[in-house]
Parts: structure tokens; C-alpha cells; sequence
């Protein structure tokens, strides 16, 4: 590529009230670019090239902050197109959660429960943003104070999320927050994946490997219920490359409750990588490592024609898939999952990587 070092950029996206919005642009001498909102903290597209050398944008996304701002509102199909998530990334059920003894409430926003941290979580906060240089990469330092009482959730919360593109095409996002007194806390980003490119078909041939031997089974309205489950012999079991639609369509129970994919797997430890795929047509190959336990993977079962992306095409069900590492499902209910809870004096960190590459 003729770009000999990383760079990084800014221009005006939009405006929210009296708040000027921009859009961050990271640019690897490997071929990919990254555009990163400070509203959000949403990437908004990734452009990757193929095995022949052509880029395209690989993640779904708005053209416009009007976009992104109307389908955050009530009655609309939200999809948290890119977004940073928080409080609590995925579902509490009944919005409610008891911590050292007390009860608390979150609103409620997906049936009965609350779902990334309810209607106005950290995807529709504008970020204080600062661009970061060095010899190998270039980033982009977003930071947020979620004020005591936020959404129902307790405690004042500093987070700070990184992004980070380096010159091996790795983007590295990079999460830390404190409290100011015992709160929960989950945290990830929800880019959305098409490795063919946004708005090119649905995603059900591209292969997936999740380095998981279980999953979460979950109930009626997406809680996990009970321990998780062994993926063997199950359509959940992708510890072997296999296309997304291969089994999606099958006579399983839990794939009718979420209509596909929409489950948290619990994460191999020692396992070579988290997850991968690979879409055959392009040649392109996303790469994910987590110091997560889980990933949520969803397939995308409630986007729709009426979600037009950056492109200018409709989506349509399964256009793109999420792979949403972080703590389990409904953490703050269940004392058996790995904890959430944040207290005065720790730090939460984590830190997850994209690699794309190509192969034949």
C-alpha cells in the first residue's frame, strides 16, 4: 500500500444539540482504515482488503449521526450498529440485580428484561476523545464519566476505552473503568461482520471457529438457564470450521427461541485464539483474541431490509454477525458465572483484538 506509516485523522460527522460529533479516521500501511466515532464510541466502518488486494468495508453501519440517533429511540429495531456497550453489556433479567444487599432497578428495554444497559446507555453518550501516536500504531483514547444512579446502575463509573490500529492490521479495543463504590460492569463493542463487505448478502457461508466446548442454554426471553451446556453433538458447536447457516436453520429448540444464533459461549481456556472467520468468496479472515471468559455470537436474526447501511443497500436478516466478547448474561443474578462487580480501589480491564488477513 503507498501509505508508508499509520495515521490518524479528524473531521466533522454531525452535530448533537450544541455538541460538535467527529469522526476519527485510522489508517494502517497494511490496508485497513478505521472510522471511529466519538459518539458511541462507534466504528463505524472498516474498510480490509480482499486476497487480490480490493478493499471493502467489512462491519455494518449508518451513513449519518441522524441515523445512529434515531434508531437509538424507543419502537425502533435498535441494533447498536459498532457501538460501545455499558453499563452492562447483553441482559440482567427483569432489570433487576441485588448487590451487598441491595436491590437494584434498570430499566427494562427487551421484553422483560434490560439489554445493554437499557434505552440510553453508553452508545448514545458523546465521548471526550484524544488521538494517540506511536511507531507502530495509531489510536484513539475515548473516555466517559457515568454519573451515580446513571440508568439505575449505582456508583459514579470513569471508563476509558481504547481503539488501536497497529501495522499488522490488528484494531485492539482496550477497556478500563473505577468506581466509586460497588457497582456491576460489562463492557464490549457490538460491530456487526460481513466480511464480503456491508450491504453484499447475508453471512450464512462464512465459516466460523469459536473455541468453546460450551454454551449457555437460555429460557424464553434469551436468559441463560441453568449450567452451560456441552456444544457436542449440537448445532453450537463450532470448535471445527463450519458455515454459519449450516445448521441455522434446523429443528433445535434454543435456535427457534433467538431465531439463530443469539448465545453466549464460554470461552476455552489456553485456546490458540477466541474465534474466526472466514469468508470463502473474498478470501478475507477476521482473527479475535479476548481476556474475556465469554462471546456472545449472534447472527444477526432481527436485522431487516429497512436497516440501510453506509453503502446505500439494505442489510436483511443474517447481513452480519456479532461476535460480542465479555462476561456472561444476567452475571449480577447468578453467583456461579464469573463476577462482574467492581469495587472501590479495582480496576476493570480488558482487552480484545480483530486481526484481519486473507487467505486462499
Amino acid at each position: 500500500m503507498s501509505q508508508r506509516e499509520p495515521e490518524i485523522s479528524r473531521e466533522l460527522f454531525g452535530r448533537l444539540g450544541d455538541t460538535d460529533v467527529h469522526r476519527y479516521v485510522l489508517t494502517s500501511p497494511g490496508g485497513t482504515t478505521v472510522r471511529v466515532l466519538d459518539y458511541g464510541g462507534v466504528v463505524q466502518s472498516l474498510d480490509a482488503p480482499d486476497r487480490d488486494g480490493t478493499p471493502a468495508n467489512v462491519v455494518l453501519g449508518f451513513p449519518s449521526l441522524d441515523d445512529y440517533v434515531k434508531n437509538s429511540q424507543p419502537g425502533s429495531n435498535r441494533v447498536f450498529f459498532g457501538a460501545l456497550i455499558g453499563r452492562y453489556a447483553n441482559r440482567i433479567a427483569r432489570g433487576t440485580f441485588t448487590l451487598d444487599g441491595v436491590v437494584h432497578h434498570v430499566p427494562v428495554n427487551d421484553g422483560p428484561n434490560s439489554l445493554h444497559g437499557g434505552p440510553a446507555g453508553f452508545d448514545t453518550e458523546v465521548w471526550s476523545a484524544t488521538e494517540l501516536r506511536d511507531a507502530d500504531g495509531v489510536g484513539l483514547r475515548l473516555e466517559l464519566v457515568s454519573p451515580d444512579g446513571d440508568a439505575g446502575f449505582p456508583a459514579t463509573v470513569s471508563a476509558e476505552v481504547t481503539y488501536r490500529l497497529d501495522r499488522d492490521n490488528r484494531l485492539s479495543i482496550t477497556y478500563r473503568a473505577t468506581a466509586d463504590a460497588p457497582t456491576v460492569l460489562n463492557m464490549t463493542n457490538h460491530s456487526y461482520w460481513n466480511l464480503a463487505g456491508e450491504g453484499s448478502g447475508d453471512v450464512r457461508d462464512h465459516s466460523l471457529v469459536l473455541h468453546a466446548s460450551r454454551y449457555c442454554a437460555v429460557d424464553a426471553t434469551l436468559i441463560p438457564a441453568g449450567d452451560p451446556v456441552p456444544v457436542d453433538g449440537s448445532p453450537f458447536d463450532f470448535r471445527q470450521p463450519t458455515p454459519i447457516g449450516a445448521r441455522i436453520d434446523g429443528p433445535d429448540p434454543q435456535l427457534e427461541i433467538a431465531g439463530g444464533y443469539d448465545h453466549n459461549w464460554v470461552l476455552d481456556e489456553g485456546a490458540p485464539f477466541a474465534a474466526r472467520a472466514h469468508d470463502p468468496a473474498s478470501g478475507r479472515v477476521l482473527t479475535v483474541w479476548t481476556t474475556e471468559p465469554g462471546v456472545q455470537f449472534y447472527s444477526g436474526n432481527f436485522l431487516t431490509d429497512e436497516l440501510v447501511g453506509t453503502g446505500g443497500r439494505p442489510y436483511g436478516r443474517h447481513g452480519g454477525f456479532a461476535l460480542e466478547t465479555q462476561h456472561f448474561p444476567d452475571s449480577p443474578n447468578r453467583q456461579d458465572f464469573p463476577s462482574t462487580v467492581l469495587r472501590p480501589g479495582e480496576v476493570y480491564h480488558q482487552e480484545t483484538v480483530f486481526r484481519l488477513s486473507t487467505a486462499d
